[in-house]
């Protein structure tokens, strides 16, 4: 839609909450992308910055995609990192092989599952409100790669658990608000609980320069698109190949 549609017409709170249960699509690699946005942490892990999730751009239904990827280490010391087919309802090699190895019997091979099982990831555009430990992002629209944990924040915002608590859309340009991504290291994993959004104002007072901001947004469709995800055969080549195997076949 354009933005003078996308200000008529708001995205209800329900309608995301109903999508925020939904399966969706998938993404393409984020290596070196210049277009995605990662805070930065200092020696402890620690880090701060303050964002602003936006909406979605014009023809996509939703201000996120989800997807799913497996990132392991085989036997080879070679790595396996991909996207998974099921992010576009496909069967996935990785997917079927960790199913057979559960349903083993085997608690070594039950484990070498759970090394092996997909992961969830999001992806949304935002814009950088501060970002102390790179202050050249401040102002620029990005898409950003975050995991349940701040998803579950975004539905929290939407959907809160208390009366007294009023609900928000967080993508939206005029009732939305900023996030306050604070980062911890915890038992060695970046930890997001202290996160959390500010009061709700609008991103600016001025239309255009939301429409200015509005035009910068990147078409998260493309994270959707078979297109971008290899096939069952080549992923299943690569999968022998970490596993040390002389070939994989279906």
């Amino acid at each position: 839609m354009s933005f003078a549609d996308l200000k008529r017409n708001k995205d209800t709170i329900s309608k995301l909450l109903d999508a925020a249960n939904a399966s969706g699509g998938g993404e393409k690699k984020s290596y070196n992308d210049e277009r995605i946005w990662k805070p930065t942490v200092d020696k402890a892990g620690n880090g701060y910055a303050v964002i602003r999730f936006l909406p979605q751009a014009e023809g996509q239904e939703l201000p996120w995609v989800r997807y799913w990827d497996h990132g392991f280490k085989g036997p080879t010391g070679k790595w396996y990192i991909e996207r998974s087919l099921t992010s576009i309802g496909q069967e996935d090699p990785v997917g079927e092989l960790n199913s057979k190895l559960w349903n083993s019997g085997i608690d070594e091979d039950k484990e070498t599952a759970r090394r092996q099982k997909r992961r969830l990831h999001y992806v949304s555009n935002i814009m950088v409100v501060s970002d102390p430990g790179n202050p050249d992002n401040e102002g620029k629209v990005f898409m950003y790669q975050y995991g349940k944990k701040i998803f579950d924040k975004l539905n929290e915002a939407m959907n809160p658990a208390f009366e007294d608590e009023q609900a928000i859309n967080p993508f939206d340009f005029w009732e939305g608000a900023d996030f306050k991504l604070k980062i911890r290291q915890v038992d060695g994993y970046r930890n997001y609980d202290k996160s959390e959004f500010a009061t709700p104002a609008a991103l600016s007072e001025s239309d255009s320069e939301l429409e200015e901001i509005y035009d910068r947004v990147f078409d998260l469709n493309e994270f959707s698109d078979p297109a971008s995800y290899k096939s069952y055969d080549e992923l299943a080549q690569r999968l022998a190949i970490v596993l040390g195997q002389e070939e994989a076949r279906r």
